[in-house]
């Protein structure tokens, strides 16, 4: 079981490099966070790092639901119309693969499910 995610820049069709990401999953008091990463210079994490011992990267992510928030200011600046963009999505498969790609600009963004 593996989660990746990928920040590319769609205004200038590069990787958007050093964005900080955190990691959540929902529990029964809303969601706690449990890793965080920072893109590397190609928009990816390939690795998380953990937070607590909420996180056993050998074990997640387990099915549930979880939210990654990006904070885009930190890389499209103070003036970022999306300072922070959240996505919540749903782990069902044990075993799977989960890649969350996130295509930004400096006015609109958009997600997907990857591979």
């Amino acid at each position: 079981m593996s989660l990746s995610t990928h920040v590319l820049d769609t205004a200038t069709g590069t990787p958007a490099k050093d964005v900080p990401v955190r990691l959540s999953r929902r529990a029964a008091h809303g969601f706690v966070p449990v890793a965080e990463g920072r893109t590397d210079a190609d928009g990816r994490i390939r690795e998380w790092s953990p937070l607590g011992r909420e996180w056993d990267p050998a074990l997640d992510p387990r099915p549930g639901t979880y939210r990654l928030v990006f904070d885009t200011a930190a890389y499209l600046g103070d003036d970022a119309f999306f300072p922070e963009v959240s996505v919540v999505f749903a782990v069902r498969e044990p075993g799977g693969h989960y890649h969350v790609p996130l295509l930004l600009s400096p006015f609109a963004y958009s997600t997907y499910r990857g591979s």
